[in-house]
Order: structure tokens, then C-alpha cells, then sequence
């Protein structure tokens, strides 16, 4: 494929890498409304039917998307670690603001062609730096759903799963 060719078929894409990171920081915009929903104490310590509690999970999706946005970038990977000792809510949101900033900085880092370079995030995913992304983001939305169901455990209506600004 020459590169002439090669170019079109990148700048004919679906969704726009701009648009892609808008539509993760959407997602993290939400979560972050669902952290605040919670009372401090039910967010460390509540969970359903074996379940952790969603101050864990919030921990894993940091662990993941943190060094995993640094690793699409500089091809170096993390051990995983999801251990990030955040035992507040205020630890946890500034935690996911710090992260907010990195994903940002780091996403203009990304040249438009790697979007579909083949990788291993973490020694263990293997596909292109887009499909890890939209892992990121799926797992992302898998917690925030289990959390939802806590939320409405306790009698809290959680943020509207459209309301992403």
C-alpha cells in the first residue's frame, strides 16, 4: 500500500482521535459524578453479593488506565498494581483528577497511525493501542454499572448515565 493510499484509509476513520478521547473524559466525567454520589464510608466499605467495594474498583480503573495511557505512548510497560492505598474519597477523587490531567497529556502524545498498532498492554492484553483503549473504557463502564446497583442499594439515585459533561 503506498503511503499516499495508506494516508487516505487513516483520515477516513468513524471516530476522530479527538473525539475518541472526548468520548473517554465523558465517561470519566460520569464516574467521577458517581464517586461523589457516595456516602465516604459505603464507597470503602459497601459491596453486594461478593462483590468489592467501589472504592476498589475505582482503584484497578486507575491502575489500568494511569499506566496503561503512559505504555500506549512510550511502549514501557507497569507491573500492574491496583494496591494505590487511596483511603478517602477525597484521595480517591484527587487521584482520579490527577489522572484526568495525565490521560490529556499524554493523548496528544499518540500519533494518529499508532491507533492501530498491535501491542501487549501489561504483558497481558494483546491488541492495536484503539481496541486498549476502548478496553479501558468498557471496564471503566463495567464498574461504573456495579456501582449504580450499589447506589440503588442504598437508596441513592445515581447520575444519569447520559449526563456525561
Amino acid at each position: 500500500m503506498s503511503s499516499e493510499t495508506n494516508h487516505k484509509a487513516i483520515t477516513k476513520t468513524v471516530v476522530t482521535p479527538a473525539q475518541l478521547l472526548d468520548h473517554w473524559q465523558g465517561h470519566r466525567r460520569l464516574t467521577r459524578k458517581t464517586i461523589e454520589a457516595f456516602p465516604e464510608e459505603k464507597l470503602l466499605n459497601h459491596s453486594i453479593g461478593g462483590m468489592r467495594p467501589f472504592a476498589i474498583m475505582i482503584q484497578e480503573l486507575l491502575a489500568i488506565a494511569g499506566p496503561g495511557i503512559e505504555g500506549l505512548v512510550t511502549d514501557k510497560w507497569q507491573d500492574y498494581n491496583e494496591d494505590l492505598n487511596l483511603n478517602s474519597k477525597k484521595d480517591l477523587l484527587k487521584a482520579w483528577d490527577t489522572l484526568t490531567d495525565k490521560i490529556n497529556n499524554y493523548w496528544s502524545k499518540i500519533p494518529l497511525e499508532d491507533f492501530q498498532k498491535e501491542i501487549l498492554a501489561f504483558g497481558l492484553y494483546e491488541g492495536t493501542v484503539q481496541s486498549t483503549i476502548l478496553y479501558f473504557i468498557d471496564n471503566e463502564i463495567h464498574h461504573r454499572g456495579q456501582a449504580y446497583v450499589y447506589l440503588r442499594s442504598l437508596g441513592i439515585e445515581p447520575p444519569m448515565f447520559w449526563d456525561k459533561n
